[in-house]
């Protein structure tokens, strides 16, 4: 804890809590529209305000939260251009790490067990432990790359990713069709069909892209004639 770090804490403490909070986001801890206690969160996490205000910048700058007026600091409710950014992001790195990250086979043995967890979830009905799964595969993947930098930005992303589930709340079928193409991903890479598993991967976050800008046209209609 923060508070057992002594006066020589760490020299990125702003930074440090913007990595606690966005976990907590991607953990589905902290979901879009929750305030965040200034009051509650310093004396949680044992750090001043203004360290705390550190990070709801840096938080702030990766469309996680939402500072209004007046009102106070709130976790971000993406919309359909978060979700554009967020896919163009996707598309750029997960495929990459597809064709040229280092398969080893310990990684492609976590990456089966991922699946595991992924159709014992659907098996169970369990939501968010599909969502959980899916998560997983995909930081999986980006980890083949070896780079932590980009493993960091991957971590950002599934934590905007995150919010963006909440929309899907009324769509509770969202995350299962997508376990058999996780499960496909995965056994082309054990085939060594790097080519096949990345165009397959970029098809895959074209239709997730398109299925989620649809629920939230549709939700934003709804909501309109209200």
């Amino acid at each position: 804890m923060m508070s057992m770090l002594g006066p020589a804490e760490h020299a990125h403490t702003g930074a440090w809590i913007a990595s606690v909070l966005r976990a907590r986001i991607a953990g589905g801890q902290l979901t879009p529209g929750s305030k965040l206690s200034e009051h509650a969160l310093s004396a949680a996490l044992g750090v001043s305000r203004n360290t705390l205000r550190e990070a709801f910048t840096v938080l702030a700058g990766e469309s996680m939260v939402d500072r209004i007026p007046n009102r106070g600091v709130f976790v971000a409710s993406p919309g359909a251009e978060d979700v554009r950014e967020i896919y163009r992001v996707r598309r750029m790195i997960e495929p990459a790490a597809v064709l040229w990250g280092e398969t080893t086979p310990e990684a492609l043995d976590d990456m089966d067990a991922i699946i595991a967890r992924a159709l014992a979830a659907r098996a169970a009905g369990s939501v968010p432990d599909m969502a959980d799964a899916n998560q997983s595969l995909h930081r999986a993947v980006v980890a083949l790359s070896g780079s932590q930098t980009l493993e960091t930005l991957m971590a950002r992303v599934l934590a905007q990713m995150r919010l963006v589930f909440h929309s899907m709340a009324a769509a509770p079928d969202f995350h299962s069709h997508y376990v058999d193409r996780n499960a496909e991903l995965v056994a082309r890479l054990r085939a060594g069909s790097r080519g096949e598993a990345a165009a397959g991967l970029r098809s895959y976050l074209d239709a997730a892209e398109a299925e989620l800008l649809g629920h939230l046209e549709h939700a934003g209609s709804r909501a309109a004639g209200s």
